[in-house]
Parts: C-alpha cells; structure tokens; sequence
C-alpha cells in the first residue's frame, strides 16, 4: 500500500476552502509549492511540473494526483501562456490541439494501468534524443509532426502524468534561439494539453469539486510565481536559456531512467 504524508495542523476559516482529506500544512506545502514550480518553468522553460507531481504524491492520496496536477498545471500554464501572449505561434498551437483531444479521447478508452517502467524509459529517451540529437527535419517540426507531437504525448500523459519535459524538448526545437517563445508556446501547448483531463477523470468518476479551493489557490499561487518567474527570464540570454533548459532536461530524463531501473 502507497503511503503519505498526514500531518495536523488546523487554523480556523481556511480550512472551509481546503479539502477534508489533507491537514491544513499539507495543503498550504502544496499552495507553496504551486508557486515555487511556477517560477522554476517561467525562468528555466521546464521542469516544474515534474517536481510538483513528486510533492503531490509524497501528499495526495493515490487516485487524485494526475487529475490534481492537471487541473494545476492547466491553470498555471495558461496564466504563462497570458502573460507571454505575443510570442504564441497561433499556426502550430491549431495543430497540436486536435491531436492533444484525440490522445485525450483515446486515453480515455485505455484507463489501466500501463507499465510505468515501459513510459519512463520511453519518455526518457525521447527527451534525449530531443535535447541532444539531430535537429528534427521541418516536416517533424510542422503541422504534421506537431499534431502526432501533441497526441502520443498527451495519450501518455493521462497514465504517466509528467510529460512536461518530453514536450518542452519538442517546443525548444520548433523555437530554437528564443526563450520567450519557447516559454509561451510551451506554456500554450500543455494547457491545451492539461484541459481534457477534467473531461476524462471526471467521466471516470473523480470529483473535482471536493478539491475545487486548494486547485484555486494553488492557480493564484502559480500565477505570482509565474509572474515572479518571467521577470528573471528577462534577464536571462538566449544561450543561457538553452544551457540551463538542456542541463534541466538531460537531469530530468536521467531521473526517469534511475526510477525505472530501480522500481
């Protein structure tokens, strides 16, 4: 049996918007943490999504951390996505976005247990050839290539949860040279990505609404991070950028190969 964190801590009134389930500390960790990955994405380009699904499932019960984190992470990208409006590409987001609700949709047909150790390899591997091998041919990195891009991650993701990377690696080749870009449309592509969730998980039975005031505060937490999390952005350079977002993605796949060989 998966164990987690429990621990009392209670202050009168707060308690009225957060869910039964969790202690009062446990759901302010999570809001605190909302707004430290926010930043962490909006400055580096990756990797905050991945850490806050790690804290949400040393706090979560089992069966709500990847329509939690979606929800999250759906309100934290768009409000980078708003924040970073004008460096949208409008062309390729209308390509990933049919693919992202047909991998959503079929997902939805497949929800077992896939093997974990079969998607962390897989992810990991993508990630890397991404960061580090040839620059994918243009047909690749087009409509097509961005429309398969969007359904096979987003169908992995309603099982793994943390694809994050696997697409940020994907967005930095479209956009290499630009961080701004790179930040907005992988702020764009993954709330496309993240909304089908709430569609599918709540099919399935989970309800959304016992958690409705932690996802809403742990929104308004990620939107000050984000907006914390860009102005350090402005002071990076395109090269650091593409360092510290190659050395974030390489240390992320790695992760996953060490979780799958260890598991």
């Amino acid at each position: 049996m998966t164990a987690y964190v429990s621990l009392d801590f209670s202050v009168p009134y707060l308690e009225y918007l957060l869910p039964e389930q969790l202690s009062l500390l446990n759901s302010l960790l999570l809001i605190i943490f909302a707004g430290i990955t926010s930043a962490m994405t909006a400055s580096i380009g990756v990797g905050g999504g991945v850490l806050l699904l790690a804290v949400m499932a040393l706090i979560l019960p089992p069966a709500a951390i990847i329509p939690l984190h979606g929800m999250v992470q759906f309100g934290s990208n768009f409000n980078r996505a708003v924040m970073t409006f004008k460096g949208i590409d409008w062309k390729r987001l209308a390509a990933f976005t049919p693919g992202a609700i047909l991998g959503a949709g079929l997902a939805s047909l497949f929800l077992v247990e896939l093997p974990m150790q079969f998607l962390q390899l897989t992810i990991a591997g993508f990630i890397l050839f991404l960061t580090w091998g040839p620059k994918v041919p243009a047909i690749g990195l087009g409509r097509v290539g961005t429309f398969f891009a969007a359904l096979i991650t987003t169908f992995v993701s309603m099982f793994a949860g943390a694809t994050g990377p696997l697409v940020a690696a994907f967005v930095k080749q479209q956009h290499q040279g630009d961080r701004f870009r790179t930040v907005a449309n992988f702020a764009a592509t993954m709330s496309v990505q993240h909304l089908p969730k709430a569609v599918v998980f709540g099919a399935a039975g989970f309800v959304f609404a016992d958690w409705l005031g932690l996802m809403l505060l742990m929104v308004l937490s990620g939107a000050v991070g984000t907006w914390l999390g860009l102005k350090l952005l402005n002071k990076l350079s395109n090269q650091k950028f593409s360092r510290m977002i190659n050395v974030v993605l390489t240390l992320l796949a790695l992760r996953l190969i060490w979780s799958a060989l260890v598991s």
